[in-house]
C-alpha cells in the first residue's frame, strides 16, 4: 500500500492511501455474497444468480460502494500504521478515485495526538514532606477515637448546648407554603454539627426538651436547589428530647475495649502513632508523586492539545463517575435529582481539568517511548492478576476485557511515573521558593 502523510496543522493533516486491485477484487466478491441474498433475477431463485448475469445487468461498479465500506476499515488501520501516524478523532473521508482497473484512491482529513518535546523529567524538586508524628497528632486521634466511643445522656430539664444532640420535629415554609424536603419527625441533629442550613442549629441552643422554636434562615445563594438558593424561610421546630455525650473514661479499660490486640493505654498510644505514621508517609509519597508529575508536565512543551481528546477524556470521566455511582444504586436521574444538577453541570465540572489531564497522560506516553519502558510477559501476567483481585474477577475474564496492548500502555505508564517520583528532591519550600526567583 502506498500511504502518504502530509501534515497541514499542529495536529491535522491528510492522510492519502490506495486499496489495489487484488484487495478490491475480494472486497467486490465479499459485496457481490451479501447483495445477492436479496435479488429478484427473472430465471434464477431468489439469491442464486451467478456473478456474470449480475455484470452484465448492473454493471460491477454497482458493487463499488457495498465493496469500500467492506474494504475501507481495515485499509486505513494499515495506512495509519504506515504513516506512522496516532489519530484521535474519526477522520472524514474523501474517494479521489474509483477507476476501473486501477487502485482505488482515498484521502482521510485526520487529527493526530500532538508531539511532545520532554523537558526535565528527572531530579525535579518537589516540597519536602513532613512524615514526623507529634505527640499532638497522638491525642487527637485518641480524642476521636473516644467521641466516637461516647453514650448519649438524656437531660432532664437543661437547656441544649453546642454538642449536644436534640430530637425534633420540624415543618419547613417559604412565603408560607412549605417545600419538598423542608420537613421531618423524630429527627436526631447534633448542634454544631453544621449539617443544616447556617444558623438553623445556632437558634436550639438554650432552649429545652418540650418547647416549640420558631427557626428562621437564609438558604445560601448557592444551595443545592436553585429554587430555594436566596430565600428566607420559617421552620417551626418542636423539641422532644435534648442529649450530651458522656464520654468513656480514658484508661485501660478504654483501650481494651477500642482494639482487642492491647491490654494498656499506652500500648493503644503506641498503636495510634504507629498507623498515623503509616498514613503519613503514604500521603508525602502521593504529593511527591503528584507534585513530582505536575513538574514533568509543566517542563514539557505541547503546542496544541487536539478538542477531540479534551471531548474524550471528559466523557470518559463522566462515564466513570456514573458508573461508579450506579454500583452504589444510584442511577443517573436519582443523581441528578438528589444534587440539583444535569448531566452538562457534571461534565462542565470533568471538562474543567480535562487539559491537564490529557497532557499528563501524553507526557507520560513520551517518557514511556523515550525510556523504551517495555513490559514483559511476566509484567503483563502480574498486572492481570493484580486486577483480578482488586476487582473480584476471574484473571480469563479480566484477560478478556483488556487487550495486551491495553496492559502494556499501563504498566508503562506506572514505570515512567515510578521514575519520575523516584528520582525527585525534595527541598525545603523556602529555599525552592528562593532558587526559583535566582534563576
Amino acid at each position: 500500500m502506498a500511504a502518504k502523510w502530509e501534515k497541514k496543522g499542529t495536529v491535522t493533516g491528510v492522510l492519502t492511501f490506495e486499496i489495489e486491485q487484488d484487495q478490491i477484487k475480494e472486497g467486490l466478491d465479499k459485496a457481490f455474497t451479501r447483495v445477492k441474498k436479496n435479488l429478484n433475477v427473472p430465471g434464477f431463485r431468489k439469491g442464486h444468480v451467478s456473478r456474470t448475469v449480475f455484470d452484465r445487468m448492473y454493471g460491477e461498479s454497482a458493487l463499488y460502494e457495498d465493496a469500500l465500506n467492506i474494504l475501507l476499515p481495515d485499509s486505513y488501520e494499515a495506512a495509519i500504521e504506515e504513516a506512522g501516524i496516532d489519530p484521535v478523532d474519526q477522520p472524514k473521508i474523501d474517494i479521489e478515485s474509483m477507476d476501473e482497473g486501477k487502485p482505488w484512491v482515498i484521502t482521510a482529513e485526520v487529527t493526530v495526538k500532538p508531539d511532545v518535546k520532554l523537558g526535565d523529567y528527572k531530579g525535579v524538586t518537589v516540597d519536602k514532606q513532613d512524615r514526623d508524628v507529634a505527640d499532638a497528632d497522638v491525642d487527637k486521634d485518641l480524642e476521636a477515637k473516644r467521641e466516637g466511643q461516647a453514650e448519649l445522656v438524656l437531660k432532664e430539664d437543661a437547656a441544649a448546648e453546642k454538642g449536644d444532640t436534640v430530637t425534633i420535629d420540624y415543618v419547613g415554609t417559604v412565603d408560607g407554603t412549605e417545600f419538598d424536603g423542608g420537613s421531618a419527625k423524630n429527627y436526631a441533629l447534633e448542634l454544631g454539627s453544621n449539617s443544616f442550613i447556617p444558623g438553623f442549629e445556632d437558634q436550639l441552643i438554650g432552649h429545652k426538651a418540650g418547647e416549640d422554636v420558631i427557626v428562621k434562615v437564609t438558604f445560601p445563594e448557592d444551595y443545592q436547589a436553585k429554587d430555594l438558593a436566596g430565600k428566607e424561610a420559617e421552620f417551626k421546630t418542636t423539641i422532644h428530647e435534648v442529649k450530651s455525650k458522656e464520654l468513656p473514661a480514658l484508661d485501660d479499660d478504654f483501650a481494651k475495649d477500642l482494639d482487642e490486640d492491647v491490654d494498656t493505654l499506652a500500648e493503644l498510644k503506641l498503636k495510634i502513632k504507629s498507623d498515623l505514621q503509616q498514613k503519613k508517609v503514604e500521603a508525602a509519597e502521593d504529593a511527591i508523586q503528584e507534585q513530582a508529575i505536575a513538574k514533568a508536565v509543566d517542563n514539557a512543551t505541547i503546542e496544541e492539545v487536539p478538542q477531540a481528546m479534551l471531548d474524550t477524556e471528559t466523557q470518559n470521566q463522566y462515564d466513570q463517575y456514573m458508573g461508579n455511582m450506579q454500583q452504589q444504586g444510584i442511577d443517573p436521574k436519582m443523581y441528578f435529582q438528589l444534587t440539583g444538577t444535569s448531566e452538562d453541570d457534571l461534565k462542565k465540572q470533568f471538562a474543567a481539568n480535562a487539559e491537564t489531564r490529557v497532557k499528563t497522560n501524553l507526557v507520560l506516553e513520551a517518557i514511556v517511548a523515550a525510556e523504551k519502558l517495555d513490559a514483559s510477559e511476566d509484567e503483563v501476567n502480574a498486572e492481570i492478576k493484580d486486577l483480578a483481585e482488586e476487582y473480584n474477577m476471574d484473571e480469563k475474564a479480566v484477560r478478556r476485557a483488556l487487550s495486551d496492548d491495553m496492559l502494556k500502555h499501563d504498566i508503562g505508564v506506572k514505570k515512567a511515573i515510578k521514575i519520575i517520583t523516584d528520582s525527585a528532591k525534595e527541598v525545603e519550600a523556602a529555599k525552592e521558593d528562593k532558587a526559583a526567583k535566582e534563576d
